[in-house]
């Protein structure tokens, strides 16, 4: 297992339905088992002015995971400080993202070879990039097999599905998908459930509870560990 280099896109099913908290929660499951561990979120939005420039709290949560060293610039190299769409936040400040720039900062650190990399997306599936390309176009251009993760809250099934049918009619693989209950009062919640499941042709590896009331997100973390299946996607 620890000669493996499995590399997944996180994607969601739109803004705040826990794509960080999934992916750290898999990285240390990684770390647990002796896997070494990589990350890469390519485009933040909503980040702080520290001493050492602007930083982004779910990049930073994702550095944490890694046991690769890398510098919080490889791990989220595009850094915008309004929580904004990117694209936006890229007009307004007179700059111009284009994906084989994102391809070539992401493709920097699959270099070092990590067992498990993950690269976050942002928002959901088709979030611009600039005119004409989204976050999709690097999903594309790195081939890399998709985890979804999807918020179970009203109107996840449609958000679900449609993303599902974008990811595939891209051309990717959809390798694992995670149920995540964002709303902690989401009416008829295992029958949305199994709806997803009857329909999402892949397999669900995760189902994940309202953790928002557990203290800190590494405790968040921690929790939220014990509710993925690592196994389907490193065996």
């Amino acid at each position: 297992m620890k000669r493996l280099k499995q590399r997944y896109f996180i994607a969601g099913t739109d803004t705040d339905v826990g794509k960080t908290l999934v992916a750290c929660a898999l990285l240390a499951q990684a770390r647990s088992r002796g896997l070494t561990t990589a990350a890469v979120k390519p485009v933040a939005a909503g980040c702080i002015e520290t001493e050492d420039g602007l930083r982004n709290d779910d990049a930073d949560q994702l550095l944490a995971q890694c046991t690769v060293p890398l510098h919080y610039e490889q791990v989220n190299p595009i850094a915008f400080l309004e929580p904004i769409a990117p694209h936006i936040a890229a007009q307004k400040l007179g700059q111009r993202m284009q994906v084989d720039r994102l391809s070539g900062f992401t493709s920097g650190v699959l270099m070092q070879g990590a067992n498990l990399t993950l690269v976050e997306g942002a928002g959901g599936w088709r979030v611009p990039v600039n005119e004409r390309e989204t976050l999709a176009d690097l999903a594309i251009s790195l081939s890399m097999p998709v985890i979804l993760v999807v918020g179970i809250r009203l109107g996840c099934i449609n958000h679900a599905l449609l993303t599902v049918e974008a990811i595939t009619k891209d051309g990717l693989k959809l390798a694992g998908w995670v149920a995540n209950c964002v709303d902690p009062e989401m009416a008829e919640l295992e029958a949305n459930i199994a709806t997803l499941q009857s329909r999402i042709k892949a397999p669900m590896i995760g189902l994940v509870p309202h953790l928002t009331g557990i203290g800190t997100p590494a405790a968040r973390v921690d929790a939220c560990q014990t509710y993925l299946d690592l196994d389907t996607l490193v065996n």
